[in-house]
């Protein structure tokens, strides 16, 4: 049986050009907004104002810039004084940079089976990091206490990689959200046991836009001690940052950073967009759109009465079986993932730029594919 998330299939992820088999051949087409990631998505235009701004003359490199200090001023005013920010430029690297500051080399890790770390990182914490990612099944991409108690057990024994943090995708891979009582419950148990919280916040704004939370809520005040900071799903074009919430938490994060080639020279361009995402509420603004466009493209397959949507629609992702035929001729237009190839389950993912229209473009497409009308089948809201 293929994996959950089977998303690699040479008509999804590995798809350029292979018109044979009914996928969009223009891998260029500025008129067309597809729905397959938010990364897919251009950078937002203040975000290259901002770039543009900071593009002025000489300063010095390797994080002594002014931009640089300036986001240590504005992760404090987001998420606690005792905030610090390392910038670096994709988020594979923010989490093996974050995991391997807070672990001994013998350290492991607790995630679900779906998560990021897990399933899309290529085994970099493992390959890269030294490290053991200790997973557990979940339907909807959400760990309990139940499920870290599965692994968080071995404590002392040499035979055994010793559980050290939990992990918690925010948004999850599935596109539901935790509440914060729910990270409290998890940061409450880590502790306890002795271990750390580590976030990855690739979609975090997505969360705290879709509870109405400032970011804090999410992280800090919950008990987190880590957080891999997210920007390019939403609308930056390089840029994710290591946050230090609780500095006990860490060792020797700035030598990591370097080691692990996520130093930027002209970290000048990488703190700039994360300044002007997060230092107003370009985060908010960018994530709420879409999150909306999300819930509209839901409420549109809802309607249609006939598909079975497999996930809580929470932030900016839906998740819809598709018959093998209605899908392919989607894919004459747009791109898309495949989640689950055994059910045919895929995930249309909306992002900062996604327009009412090409939501309702993509519905239209669908209703003419399905034709006809039925009750609907769908999981909670």
């Amino acid at each position: 049986m293929p994996p959950p998330h089977a998303s690699c299939t040479t008509t999804t992820r590995r798809a350029p050009r292979v018109g044979e088999t009914g996928v969009v051949t223009d891998l260029h087409a500025p008129a067309v907004r597809h729905f397959a990631s938010d990364n897919y998505a251009g950078v937002h235009p203040e975000v290259l104002a901002a770039v543009a701004a900071a593009n002025v003359g000489h300063v010095p490199a390797y994080g002594d810039d002014p931009w640089t200090e300036r986001l240590q001023d504005v992760v404090r005013a987001q998420l606690g004084e005792q905030a610090v920010a390392y910038p670096v430029v994709n988020g594979t690297g923010a989490n093996v940079v974050a995991l391997q500051a807070m672990l001994p080399r013998w350290g492991a890790v607790v995630c679900t089976e779906s998560a990021h770390v897990h399933t899309d990182e290529n085994g970099a914490p493992e390959r890269v990091g030294g490290l053991k990612l200790l997973t557990v099944p979940t339907p909807d991409g959400r760990l309990t206490p139940e499920l870290v108690a599965r692994q968080a057990w071995g404590f002392g024994d040499v035979h055994r990689a010793q559980p050290g943090v939990v992990s918690l995708t925010q948004s999850t891979e599935l596109g539901t959200v935790y509440t914060p009582e729910a990270v409290r419950e998890l940061c409450d148990q880590a502790h306890a046991l002795g271990m750390r919280v580590h976030v990855d916040g690739a979609r975090l704004s997505n969360a705290a836009a879709s509870l109405g939370l400032p970011l804090r809520a999410l992280t800090t005040d919950c008990g987190v001690d880590v957080l891999s900071l997210g920007g390019t799903k939403n609308g930056l074009l390089l840029a994710e940052a290591v946050v230090v919430l609780d500095p006990s938490a860490v060792d020797g994060v700035e030598y990591l950073r370097k080691a692990g080639m996520q130093l930027a020279s002209k970290m000048r361009f990488v703190s700039a967009q994360l300044v002007a995402l997060y230092e107003q509420d370009l985060w908010r603004r960018s994530a709420h759109h879409a999150n909306a466009m999300a819930a509209r493209l839901r409420a549109g397959i809802d309607a249609i009465g006939t598909l079975q949507v497999t996930q809580p629609t929470e932030a900016n992702a839906v998740f819809v079986r598709l018959p093998a035929d209605v899908a392919q001729a989607l894919r004459r237009r747009w791109r898309f993932y495949d989640w689950d190839v055994a059910d045919g389950t895929v995930r249309l993912m909306c992002a900062f730029d996604t327009t009412e229209q090409d939501v309702d473009d993509l519905l239209a497409a669908l209703r003419s594919a399905v034709g006809g009308t039925g009750p609907a089948r769908t999981t909670p809201v």
